[in-house]
C-alpha cells in the first residue's frame, strides 16, 4: 500500500507563501512544508508492534490446525473466542427491554383430575402403546419435529455448519455412513436397556458371551449407564407414545419410572462429547416436560408425573451424567415448550394461508 503522508499548514506558512516572489512553484512549497513536519513529528508506531503475541499463540495453533473438534459445541465456543458471543435474532414476538415473553394460554402441566387413586400402581409390565406409523397415521406433529422447525437462528447455523465440516472431512457418502452407523447405535442402546429394565437382570450381571454379540459401543454405553440402572425402580412406561389432546402433539417417552424414589420421565441420550451440565443437553430439557405435559392428560396414564430426568451416556464406558429436573424446573421447561408451540403452528398456519392464497391465483 502507498504511503500518503498528512499535510498541515498554519495561517503563519500561507502569509510566507503569499510573500513569496511568483516563480516559486506551489508544489516545491507543498514538499517543504512536508519534509519540516515530517522532521518535526515524532515517529509514529504500528498498532501491530504492541501485540501480545505470546496470549494469542494458542488461538492461531486453532484457527490453522487441521486437526480441530467436530461437534457443534465445541464450533461454538471456537467462535466466541474468535468473534464474540453471537448476537442473538429477536422472537417472533417483538418486545420491549426486560420484557420477557410468556405464553398467549398457560395450560396446566398437571392434571390432578387424571389421577384415580393418590398414584395408581402398574402392577403388570409396563405399559408400551406404539404409534401408528402406517397408512392413515395420525397428523398430530411430534415433540422431536416441532422442536426441529423452531430451533432458533442460532442453533441452526451452528448445526449446518457442523454438518458441512464434517462432509468436508468425511464426504457425502462418508457423512451419510456416519449419521446412519450413529442411529443403529441409539437404536441398539435403547433395545438392550429396554430389555435390562424388563428382565431386571443387571447388566454387569449378563453372560460375558452373551454381551459380546453387541457392538463395542453399545457396550460401552451400558457399561456408563450401569451405575444409573441402580437407582432405577418401578418402571411405569417403556418407548410408549404420549399424546395431548388439547395442543395437539404427541411423542414416544424412553421411559418413565422411580429413580432414587422419585417418579420421573427418563429420557436416554448418547453423545461422543462430555455434557458434565444441564445446559450441555440443549432442547432435551423442553423435549422431557412435553412429554410429561402430555402425559399427565393422557387417559391411557393413570398417573401424574412431575419430575424429569436426562441421562447421558458415552460410548467410551465413562460414567453416564444423569442431570434430573425437579418440579420447578420442569414447569420452567414446560412454559418454553408452549412457546415454542406457538411459533411453530403459527409458523404453520402461515404457511397453509399462503398455499390457499398462491392456488387461488
Amino acid at each position: 500500500q502507498t504511503f500518503i503522508p498528512e499535510i498541515r499548514t498554519s495561517s503563519a506558512d500561507l502569509t510566507m507563501f503569499l510573500k513569496k516572489p511568483p516563480n516559486i512553484s506551489f508544489a516545491f512549497f507543498l514538499t517543504h512544508l512536508s519534509l519540516c513536519h515530517g522532521l518535526q513529528s515524532p515517529k509514529r508506531h504500528s498498532p501491530y508492534s504492541t501485540v501480545d503475541t505470546e496470549r494469542y499463540s494458542s488461538l492461531v495453533k486453532s484457527a490453522m490446525s487441521r486437526v480441530s473438534s467436530q461437534t457443534p459445541l465445541t464450533i461454538l465456543e471456537e467462535d466466541d473466542h474468535i468473534y464474540g458471543p453471537v448476537l442473538k435474532s429477536p422472537p417472533p414476538t417483538t418486545l420491549t427491554r426486560g420484557e420477557v415473553r410468556t405464553p398467549k394460554v398457560l395450560h396446566p402441566f398437571l392434571h390432578p383430575q387424571e389421577i384415580t387413586e393418590e398414584e395408581a400402581e402398574t402392577g403388570g409390565p409396563p405399559a408400551r402403546i406404539h404409534l401408528n406409523r402406517g397408512q392413515g397415521r395420525s397428523a398430530i406433529p411430534s415433540v422431536t419435529r416441532i422442536l426441529q422447525q423452531t430451533m432458533s437462528t442460532e442453533q441452526m447455523f451452528y448445526l449446518e455448519r457442523w454438518k458441512r465440516r464434517m462432509v468436508q472431512e468425511l464426504g457425502e457418502e462418508g457423512f451419510k455412513e456416519y449419521s446412519q452407523n450413529l442411529f443403529k447405535q441409539g437404536k441398539t442402546f435403547h433395545s438392550v436397556l429396554e430389555e435390562t429394565l424388563t428382565s431386571g437382570v443387571k447388566w454387569t450381571d449378563r453372560d460375558p458371551f452373551e454381551m459380546s454379540q453387541y457392538p463395542p459401543e453399545v457396550c460401552g454405553y451400558m457399561k456408563s449407564v450401569s451405575h444409573v440402572l441402580d437407582d432405577v425402580r418401578e418402571v411405569h412406561a417403556i418407548e410408549s407414545t404420549v399424546q395431548h389432546n388439547t395442543l395437539n402433539y404427541l411423542g414416544i417417552v424412553d421411559c418413565v419410572a422411580r429413580y432414587r424414589g422419585v417418579l420421573c420421565v427418563i429420557d436416554w441420550k448418547t453423545s461422543e462429547k462430555p455434557k458434565p451440565f444441564l445446559s450441555n443437553t440443549y432442547d432435551n430439557p423442553i423435549q422431557v416436560a412435553a412429554y410429561a405435559g402430555a402425559l399427565n392428560t393422557d387417559a391411557n396414564y393413570k398417573y401424574q408425573v412431575e419430575n424429569g430426568l436426562i441421562v447421558v451416556a458415552y460410548k467410551d464406558g465413562s460414567p453416564a451424567h444423569a442431570h434430573q429436573l425437579n418440579f420447578e424446573l420442569m414447569l420452567d421447561y414446560w412454559k418454553t415448550w408452549l412457546l415454542r408451540l406457538e411459533d411453530y403452528f403459527e409458523k404453520r398456519y402461515k404457511k397453509c394461508y399462503k398455499n390457499v392464497f398462491i392456488n387461488m391465483l
